[in-house]
C-alpha cells in the first residue's frame, strides 16, 4: 500500500471509528460524557502505535502524534460535555495559528510544503525532481507553500469557529455525526479554493516559468535586466 493512500486510510478510521463507536454506546444506554472520552480515545490509541511501530517518525506523523494525544490528554482531564464536543474546533483553532505563524519563516518548509509533499511529490516539475531541489533553487516555490500555508490556516480557523458554534447550539447526538461530515466538506472546500491558488502559478505546467531557473545549473548567474 503506497504511503499516500495508507495515510487517508488512517485518517478515515480515525474520524470514522470513534464516530461510529459513541453512537454505538448511546445506543446502549451509555451517558453522553462517557461515550464522548471513549469515542476519543481511539485516534490517541492509534497514533501511539503507530510512533511504536515506526520510531522515528516524520514531521507530520509527529504533528498528528500531538494532535490527538493533546485531543485524548483533554478528553480525561475535562469533565464538560460542550466542551469535550468543542475540543476539535479548539485543536483546529491551534493548528490555524500555527500555520499563520509558520508561514513567516525563512528557512523551515511551512506546514502546507510538509503535509502535501507525500501526495504531490514526484508528479510535477520537468522531470519530477525533489522536493528539497524545487525549495532550494526556486524562490517562487518557496513562495507557492508560504502563500498556501496562510490559505491552509485560514481554512482551519474557519473551520474551527464553525465546530464551536456548532458544538455549543446543537443538540449533543447530533454533533458528532455533523462533525465527521464537516471534516469532508472542509477538505473537498480546501482543495478547491488551494487549486484556485495554485493552477495560476504553474505548478502544475512542467513548461511554466515557475521552473525556468532549473535549466541553469547552480553556480550560473541570474540573467541580469536587459540581456
Amino acid at each position: 500500500m503506497s504511503p499516500r493512500l495508507r495515510g487517508l486510510l488512517t485518517l478515515a478510521v480515525d474520524i470514522g471509528l470513534p464516530i461510529g463507536l459513541y453512537y454505538v454506546l448511546r445506543a446502549a444506554g451509555v451517558d453522553y460524557h462517557t461515550a464522548l472520552l471513549t469515542s476519543s480515545l481511539i485516534p490517541g490509541l492509534s497514533v501511539v502505535s503507530d510512533l511504536v511501530r515506526r520510531r522515528r517518525p516524520d514531521r507530520l506523523g509527529m504533528y498528528m502524534t500531538a494532535m490527538m494525544l493533546g485531543s485524548a490528554a483533554v478528553s480525561l482531564l475535562i469533565q464538560d460535555t460542550r466542551f469535550l464536543l468543542a475540543k476539535d474546533g479548539w485543536f483546529m483553532a491551534v493548528a490555524g495559528l500555527w500555520f499563520l505563524a509558520s508561514a513567516r519563516g525563512r528557512r523551515d518548509r511551512p506546514p502546507a510544503f510538509v503535509f502535501t509533499r507525500f501526495l504531490l511529490e514526484g508528479r510535477i516539475g520537468p522531470n519530477r525532481e525533489s522536493w528539497d531541489v524545487l525549495w532550494e533553487r526556486l524562490p517562487a516555490f518557496r513562495r507557492i507553500w508560504r502563500v498556501a500555508t496562510v490559505i491552509y490556516g485560514t481554512g482551519l480557523l474557519v473551520d474551527a469557529a464553525v465546530r464551536v458554534v456548532i458544538a455549543y447550539t446543537l443538540p449533543v447526538d447530533g454533533v458528532p455525526g455533523i462533525s465527521g461530515v464537516q471534516y469532508g466538506v472542509w477538505l473537498a472546500l480546501m482543495q478547491v479554493a488551494i487549486n484556485v491558488y495554485l493552477v495560476p502559478t504553474g505548478l502544475y505546467n512542467r513548461y511554466s516559468k515557475l521552473y525556468a531557473d532549473l535549466s541553469r545549473t547552480p553556480a550560473d548567474p541570474a540573467p541580469r535586466p536587459g540581456r
